[in-house]
C-alpha cells in the first residue's frame, strides 16, 4: 500500500470516498476559467491541467478551444480511467504529477490541487516554468465559521478530500507570490448548488452568501466557509 499523503489517490481510498472525482463540478469550474480567459482576451493554443481528476474540466475547454492541444495529468489510475473515454484528437491524458521537464504550455491549470500537495511551495516553483500563464482555484477552508465550528469543516475536508493545507484569500495570494508568481487577476467564487437540494438552513446560508458577495466579497469569505479563489497568474 502507498504511504503518505498521496497514498489515498493511488490506493483507491479517494475514489471510494469520491467515486465521480467531482465530475459534477466541472461545468461551473470551467465556466469560471472561461470567464477569466475571456476577460483578458486569452485564447490558448496549448493547455495543460495538473491533477485533472475525472478530466471533465479539460474536456469542456478542449471543446471550447477546438484547435487547442489539451493534456491532462493525474497520479491516480482510477481518475485516469474516467478520463480515457473523453480523449479526442486534441485531448489526451497522461499519468504523472507534472509534465516532462522540457514541456511548456500557453496555459496551465491547477484547479483544487494546491491544498492536496505535501510540499506545496516546491510544487508551485516547479510548476511555474511550465506555462506562460497559470490559472489556480484554491478552496478557502479557513474562515470564522470554520474555526468557530471547532474546525469541523476543515477536518471534514481533510478526511473526505485529502486537504492538507488551509487558506484564506490573503494567504493563498501570498503563497503564490512567495513561489514567484505575479497575480494578474483574481475573484471569489462558490459552488452554485441548487436551492432545491439544500435543507432550509443551508438554503438560507446560501442566499446570505450570495447577497454578501454583492456587498463585500473579501469580508464574507473571511466570515463564512465554502468559498474558493480563482487566480490568473504569470
Amino acid at each position: 500500500m502507498n504511504r503518505g499523503p498521496a497514498g489515498m489517490y493511488r490506493d483507491g481510498t479517494y475514489g471510494r470516498k469520491n467515486p465521480m472525482w467531482h465530475e459534477e463540478d466541472a461545468p461551473y469550474k470551467a465556466k469560471d476559467i472561461l470567464a477569466l480567459l475571456a476577460k483578458h482576451g486569452i485564447r490558448p493554443a496549448t493547455i495543460c491541467e495538473v491533477g485533472c481528476g475525472s478530466g471533465g474540466i479539460l474536456a469542456l475547454l478542449a471543446r471550447e478551444f477546438g484547435s487547442a492541444q489539451c493534456t491532462g495529468y493525474d497520479i491516480s489510475e482510477q481518475a485516469l480511467a474516467l478520463c480515457r473515454p473523453k480523449e479526442s484528437g486534441n485531448l489526451h491524458f497522461l499519468a504523472g504529477s507534472l509534465p516532462q521537464a522540457d514541456a511548456r504550455f500557453d496555459l496551465v491549470l491547477a484547479i483544487d490541487v494546491l491544498e492536496h500537495v505535501e510540499d506545496y511551495i516546491g510544487f508551485l516553483k516547479e510548476l511555474r516554468g511550465k506555462g506562460a500563464r497559470t490559472i489556480f482555484r484554491v478552496p478557502l477552508n479557513l474562515s470564522v465559521q470554520s474555526v468557530l465550528l471547532r474546525s469541523r469543516p476543515i477536518l471534514r475536508a481533510r478526511e473526505a478530500y485529502g486537504h492538507l493545507h488551509y487558506f484564506t484569500q490573503e494567504t493563498a495570494l501570498a503563497t503564490l507570490r512567495d513561489a514567484g508568481y505575479r497575480t494578474v487577476d483574481s475573484f471569489l467564487t462558490f459552488a452554485p448548488i441548487s436551492m432545491d437540494a439544500l435543507g432550509p438552513g443551508r438554503a438560507v446560508l446560501k442566499r446570505l452568501k450570495r447577497a454578501c458577495l454583492q456587498v463585500s466579497p473579501a469580508w464574507v469569505a473571511r466570515m463564512l466557509d465554502g468559498f474558493s479563489l480563482m487566480v490568473l497568474a504569470e
